[in-house]
């Protein structure tokens, strides 16, 4: 059985939607799953996107999963929702 690589990217609250768009053109055309957890008590919040790259007669296809923190005085993370609802 293969291995899939699947990467991991963390980033801060700010960059998240300039990389959400970089990250559908570059072909990651479809949200997974996105969930949110307490990273440490009293400490940051953190919100998971699940990506894949949906191609045509890939069996394997490539998934990215980006970890997007934010504080918790201020816990605000940008939509994203935007980029893969319109962006077919």
């Amino acid at each position: 059985m293969k291995s899939l690589k699947k990467e991991t990217l963390q980033i801060k609250s700010e960059g998240w939607h300039s990389i959400a768009v970089i990250l559908y053109v570059y072909g990651y055309n479809y949200l997974r799953s996105q969930c949110s957890y307490d990273v440490a008590p009293g400490g940051l919040l953190a919100s998971v996107y699940h990506l894949t790259r949906i191609e045509y007669g890939v069996d394997q296809p490539e998934e990215v999963c980006i970890k997007v923190f934010t504080s918790r005085r201020n816990p605000r993370i940008p939509s994203a929702f935007w980029v893969w609802r319109f962006g077919r």
